[in-house]
């Protein structure tokens, strides 16, 4: 036993405070090698620990963007037990042997149970280091010398303890079933030891009928009380946040003086009187008065002098609060104020910090799944054959939503399968209207303007860009920024990055609004996005002035034929979307014109697989934000000349099959065109001079056109910022033009094959950070790159120039700029010298040079203080390599084949480990130059070693 090494300065977890074991996290812990085991036993023994509804913590549950080095120790100090997952090659990792370390110093300082599982490894092997275990354990000698005693300490102490011998069962799942059983035994002690004072039956994890999933919860609430007068629980309908605030409100009534749970305010609210009454029974029971007079200065002179705990339920609005409280000055320091909510800016109007607002989250599949089975089965899992799998999907259908869990689990309590699986088809199509009355609640609170948005995002745009959500809302003329933002405080909406999303059970509530417009005539509906009841519509020709949006999955239609009066009484139409997304598809559409119809609205058009050769006559360009013609045969965009309006804001379009090169004189003005996207256009070879009326243009894409030539007018688009010409191999020359664009960002010209020359300007795009050039045939890169002070990447890999010469560097390339470069790949370039001023590159942290036939690196190369990966492999001509940084990770240096001395590849000096070097496959190598490289690395190693143990030193002299 080596107790007291755990507390040693020089564990990496020692300056870090124990959790109060009060307060667990989790139930169990688990430490194991993720190489080995995380995706075989480690996941079944958490799958079955998950089904028995005990809380555990592996790994990736870890919040992104955590230090695992800060979480990690507090997580296992958070948990009732810890079980070690031992394995072959456990003691290979270093990160498994600090958990070891933490585990223990747990046990010892407040008796964590502690339970070892040998799988497939014997115990005497781990408890003295033996066989294949302790061959692993020896390969961290090297780097952590100082660490291997208190590990084998402590391997040695964990084996000893009581666990499970893995060749002791007939299978894996017996093995499984005894560990958890053995846990089912000893946690409710552990639990019931920790928490006998404060837990109230109701959550006690040994009784039958405990709320599912809310202990935790209940947990982090406390904290935030503990610290914070004022605490929001907030959350989607449904999600649970009365039944939590009863939870923490039955736990710590006690510790108060007068305390009171209203509940449901905002029905209450409704009702003549309705606050007022609420009002009374707050002051009734805080002050224990049934004959208290509400609205007397007094009573809240009574209230100020309480210690007080007042739970809001439900409230909606900020006056609510305001007249139920007043304000907090009324009350003590030590009082407490829970108010649950749906719409977060209620809680940030009523003062509570941003910081005290518990956003409450979906259960897990284990909760979830032991929620729904005591309302279907009246016990923890499911206990009737062939259940579990239409169980699975009930439970991916509710996604943790309890509210929906409990009420799908009563209707199908005592049903067949048959119900089952009927019930299961129905609910694709329509929400239960138990589950939409309990969330259109907050729907119905929404103003119109906030309607249409959450509407448009149900049935079109979950899961979409936000920024192209917002230009699309603000151009049908709704504050589109915000309108998103209330629905987000709403809880109705979710931004994940930069794309908006929202619950299942949200969006078919959303669309269950818009189906109730109009049950059987889907016609009359505002928005439509089943295919069936779209066919119904087009093919009918029963559209309506109602329809606002139609959203069409072709990969679901065989074939459907229009006429040219489909969408005529369409007038209101402004999203229009036929897409595919399975395959690339044909066209499924059969429809000579559309003269009959008039898209005067639109702001978004997309049509996989459009039908015709140009576009409707009668669209209005003055509106169109969005056109996307993807695998369309369109062979211009309008054939009349009646279109002179302003392209409004962005055009997005990628055409197969491009015939025609528009004729200027049917092109609108483009002056307010931010993205131009014609990939695939490949019969397009040039680009209209009159695209410089496009000076708002921020991206133009034309992969995969038969493009010769750019327009010198494309010099006058100044708020350009990305151009993407990829795989255009017809382009021979940029203009000089190209140079003005003082904005432009990133320029991308990958696999222009006929493409022989850059600009000599190129130093004058000032702006750019990304230049692209991967497979052309750029013979000389142009001395003003050196300008290009902001260029972080540059890639002229596989572009290998003259056919003697290869890709030509100007010997002063490199001479003064590129102070920003972090990144430079002139791999397979066939260059054969390199400018001797390459070290003036300081920012350089990768540099990929292999597959050239220079004879030599240049010796400034050792100037190169931040260069990190040097690649140099198959570099058939290299004969020499210089001194090299003492910044460099990596070296790949393999198959140079000429290569034969080494002027010193470890400098003196090294702040970390050295190197890694790939040297084979070079034969000409002197042995007497490997045995050197071999003996200098051993000096460097014990250096860096003797540097590290008297650093070490030096902290366990300030720590004591």
């Amino acid at each position: 036993m080596a107790s007291s090494s755990s507390s040693s300065p020089s564990h990496p977890y020692s300056s870090l405070s124990l959790m109060n074991p009060q307060n667990n996290k989790y139930d169990v812990f688990l430490s194991f090698s993720r190489a080995e085991t995380r995706d075989s036993f480690t996941s079944h023994l958490r799958s079955a620990l998950c089904q028995k509804s005990i809380e555990t913590f592996i790994d990736d549950q870890l919040i992104r963007g955590d230090d695992i080095s800060e979480s990690l120790p507090d997580t296992i100090a958070a948990s009732s037990i810890s079980i070690i997952i031992f394995s072959e090659r456990y003691a290979s990792s270093g990160r498994c042997l600090n958990e070891l370390l933490k585990i223990l110093e747990c046990k010892h300082n407040y008796g964590q149970i502690v339970i070892p599982v040998f799988y497939r490894v014997d115990p005497l092997h781990v408890r003295k280091q033996i066989g294949i275990f302790g061959d692993s354990f020896l390969e961290l000698e090297e780097r952590f010398p100082e660490k291997m005693e208190r590990w084998r300490s402590a391997l040695t102490e964990a084996a000893n303890l009581p666990g499970f011998d893995s060749h002791v069962f007939r299978n894996e799942s017996e093995l499984i079933k005894k560990v958890v059983n053995d846990i089912l035994e000893k946690l409710p002690k552990e639990l019931s030891c920790n928490n006998n004072n404060h837990l109230p039956e109701v959550l006690s994890c040994n009784n039958k009928n405990h709320l599912v999933g809310v202990l935790s919860k209940v947990g982090e609430i406390e904290s935030l009380l503990a610290a914070a007068p004022l605490v929001g629980i907030w959350g989607m309908g449904g999600i649970g946040k009365t039944t939590i605030a009863r939870a923490v409100f039955n736990k710590i009534s006690r510790n108060f003086e007068g305390s009171c749970f209203l509940q449901n305010v905002r029905k209450e609210s409704q009702s003549p009187g309705g606050l007022a009454r609420l009002q009374q029974k707050l002051l009734s029971e805080v002050l224990r008065d049934e004959n208290v007079i509400p609205d007397i200065e007094f009573n809240f002179t009574r209230l100020s002098r309480r210690k007080a705990l007042i739970v809001l339920d439900d409230v909606t609005c900020f006056r609510q609060i305001k007249f139920l409280i007043r304000s907090l000055d009324w009350l003590m320091p030590e009082s407490r104020i829970i108010i649950t909510t749906r719409d977060q800016k209620v809680l940030k109007n009523g003062g509570v910090k941003e910081k005290d607002i518990y956003e409450v989250k979906a259960l897990g599949c284990g909760h979830a799944l032991e929620l729904f089975s005591r309302h279907a089965f009246k016990e923890n899992l499911p206990s009737e054959v062939g259940y579990q799998e239409l169980s699975e999907k009930i439970i991916n259908y509710a996604q943790g939503v309890p509210l929906a869990l409990e009420i799908l689990g009563c209707f199908l309590y005592g049903k067949g399968k048959e119900v089952w699986e009927n019930a299961i088809n129905e609910l694709k199509r329509i929400l239960n209207m138990e589950i939409q009355k309990v969330l259109k609640i907050s729907f119905d609170g929404l103003d119109d303007e906030q309607k249409n948005i959450f509407l448009d995002i149900a049935c079109f745009f979950k899961g979409e860009d936000k920024e192209f959500v917002i230009k699309f809302l603000d151009a049908c003329g709704f504050a589109a920024q915000i309108g998103i933002s209330d629905l987000v405080d709403k809880s109705l909406i979710i931004i994940h990055g930069n794309s908006i999303t929202m619950h299942d059970l949200l969006q078919e509530m959303g669309r269950e609004i818009v189906r109730q417009e109009s049950v059987n005539n889907p016609g009359e509906r505002s928005r439509l996005w089943h295919h069936e009841d779209i066919i119904e519509v087009l093919t009918s020709n029963t559209g309506t002035e109602k329809i606002e949006g139609i959203s069409l999955d072709m990969s679901k239609v065989r074939q459907i034929r229009l006429n040219s009066n489909t969408f005529t009484k369409m007038r209101k139409l402004r999203f229009l979307k036929f897409y595919n997304s399975i395959s690339k598809g044909g066209n499924k559409c059969k429809v000579s014109n559309f003269q009959g119809s008039i898209f005067a609205e639109v702001r978004y058009w997309h049509w996989h697989g459009y039908p015709l050769t140009s576009m409707p006559s009668n669209i209005n360009p003055d509106k169109l934000l969005f056109l996307e013609i993807p695998h369309s045969n369109m062979e211009q965009l309008w054939d009349c000349v009646q279109h002179h309006g302003k392209f409004n804001r962005m055009v997005i379009a990628a055409w197969n099959s491009f015939t025609k090169t528009p004729n200027p004189s049917l092109i609108p003005r483009l002056n307010k065109l931010v993205s131009l996207n014609l990939i695939g256009c490949s019969k397009l070879k040039r680009l209209p001079v009159e695209i410089s009326s496009a000076v708002n243009v921020e991206e133009i894409r034309l992969n995969g056109t038969a493009i010769e030539k750019l327009p010198s007018s494309i010099g006058s688009l100044s708020g350009l910022l990305d151009l993407d010409l990829q795989n255009c191999k017809s382009l021979k020359s940029l203009p000089s033009s190209l140079c003005k664009l003082k904005s432009l960002r990133s320029l991308y010209l990958n696999g222009c094959s006929n493409l022989q020359r850059l600009p000599q300007e190129l130093g004058n795009l000032e702006a750019l950070e990304f230049l692209s050039a991967i497979a052309t045939a750029i013979r000389e890169v142009p001395s003003s790159i050196v300008r290009l002070n902001n260029v972080r990447d540059i890639n002229f890999s596989r572009s290998k120039g003259h056919k003697q010469m290869g890709l030509s560097l100007p010997i002063t390339i490199f001479f003064d700029g590129l102070y920003n470069l972090t990144y430079l790949d002139l791999s397979d370039c066939c260059i054969t010298k390199l400018p001797e001023n390459i070290g003036q590159l300081s920012s350089l942290e990768y540099l990929y040079l292999s597959k050239n036939n220079f004879e030599r690196i240049p010796k400034s190369i050792i100037q190169l203080s931040k260069l990190s990966c040097l690649y140099l492999s198959y570099c058939g001509k290299l004969q020499s390599l210089p001194k090299l940084p003492c910044s460099l990770h990596k070296l790949y240096a393999h198959h140079c084949t000429a290569l034969e001395s080494l002027s010193g590849l470890f400098p003196k000096s090294y702040e970390s480990c050295p190197p890694r070097f790939e040297l084979n496959g070079n034969y000409n190598l002197d042995r007497n130059v490997v045995g050197g490289i071999l003996e200098d690395a051993l000096q460097n190693i014990q250096h860096v070693a003797t540097a590290r143990w008297e650093h070490m030193h030096a902290q366990e002299k300030v720590c004591l």
